[in-house]
C-alpha cells in the first residue's frame, strides 16, 4: 500500500474524490497535509464557455483529528473560477458523502461550505 492511500484512510471518507493530495510532511510535532481541490466544473458551468480556471484561494489551515498522539493539520485550497461574461470570481460549495458516523470539525464544515468569493478585480 501506498503511503498517500493509507493517509487517504485516515480522513474523512469522499476526500480523495474531492481533493488531490500535493505534500505529505511528518515531523516529530505533527503530520501536515497538503489538499489543492480537483478541477471540476459544476455541470452547468462546463457548458459555459466564459467560465475558465482563475488559480486557487490561499490555503486554509485545519487542525484535523489527531493520528497516532500528533495532531493533524490540513492545509487546504479550493480553486477560482473566473466568469468572463459577468467578471465574477467564485469557489463552490463542497460536500462530502454525509456518512453517519463520520465526525467533521466545525472549522472543517465551515471551509467546505464557505464560497471563497472573490471580490477583486480581473486583473
Amino acid at each position: 500500500m501506498k503511503t498517500a492511500d493509507a493517509i487517504w484512510m485516515c480522513l474523512p471518507e469522499g476526500m480523495d474524490e474531492l481533493f488531490e493530495m500535493v505534500r505529505f510532511e511528518r515531523t516529530e510535532q505533527s503530520y501536515d497535509i497538503w489538499l489543492d481541490e480537483k478541477k471540476k466544473l459544476s455541470d452547468e458551468d462546463y457548458r459555459n464557455p466564459h467560465i475558465v480556471a482563475r488559480g486557487y484561494t490561499d490555503y486554509v489551515t485545519i487542525q484535523d483529528y489527531p493520528m497516532r498522539g500528533r495532531p493533524v493539520f490540513l492545509h487546504m485550497r479550493k480553486n477560482k473560477w473566473w466568469d468572463k461574461q459577468t467578471n465574477e470570481i467564485f469557489s463552490y460549495n463542497l460536500e462530502l458523502p454525509n456518512d453517519e458516523g463520520t465526525r467533521l470539525s466545525a472549522e472543517f464544515v465551515a471551509f467546505l461550505k464557505d464560497e471563497g468569493g472573490d471580490n477583486s478585480p480581473v486583473d
